[in-house]
């Protein structure tokens, strides 16, 4: 073999195998990554097989507009659902959310604890105290106004406890 590119590299002292190893190695390594390429083509070619078949582009097209029509419905009770929430809450923050209940004997020779005064509260401690007072002449109620947690009218004992359960969301217990 008399090649110039040959005799210029055995000048250099460079073997030709060398070179040649080295493009061998290239080689493979090239190959090896076109194999990886090819098998996830391959992977990805099905996946695509697998949306698309049965169905052509325009049902395609009709399936997404059916979808964009489904999404549009539901934003739209989603924004009813929100606006009753909002009416719920708004509602809920007037009602009664706390109570406080005492059982007590208001007379003497009455025993069983048939007596109670219960307050009823909302959010803000705002209610009504009723109370009941029980005796072998009748039965008694008195309800008495509470603002922010306090009352303009004097308040019995019993009153001002079940008044305390109430604001502190104590368990109504007998």
């Amino acid at each position: 073999m008399n090649s110039p590119i040959l005799e210029y590299l055995m000048t250099y002292g460079i073997d030709p195998a060398y070179i040649m190893i080295g493009l061998l190695a290239v080689m493979l390594i090239l190959i090896i990554l076109y194999i990886i390429c090819f098998l996830k083509m391959r992977k990805m070619g099905k996946a695509y097989d697998r949306f698309m078949s049965g169905k052509d582009m325009e049902s395609m097209e009709e399936i997404l507009w059916k979808q964009f029509d489904r999404i549009e419905i539901l934003e739209e009770a989603d924004k009813d659902k929100r606006r009753e929430l909002n009416e719920l809450e708004h509602t809920v923050q007037n009602a009664y959310q706390k109570a406080g209940l005492v059982k007590y004997d208001a007379f003497r020779e009455m025993s069983g604890k048939l007596s109670y005064a219960l307050a009823l509260l909302d959010q803000n401690d705002n209610g009504v105290i009723v109370t009941s007072m029980y005796s072998r002449e009748g039965c008694f109620s008195y309800a008495k106004q509470v603002i922010m947690g306090e009352s303009s009218i004097n308040l019995s004992e019993e009153e001002k406890e079940a008044l305390k359960k109430a604001i502190n969301g104590d368990k109504i217990e007998e």
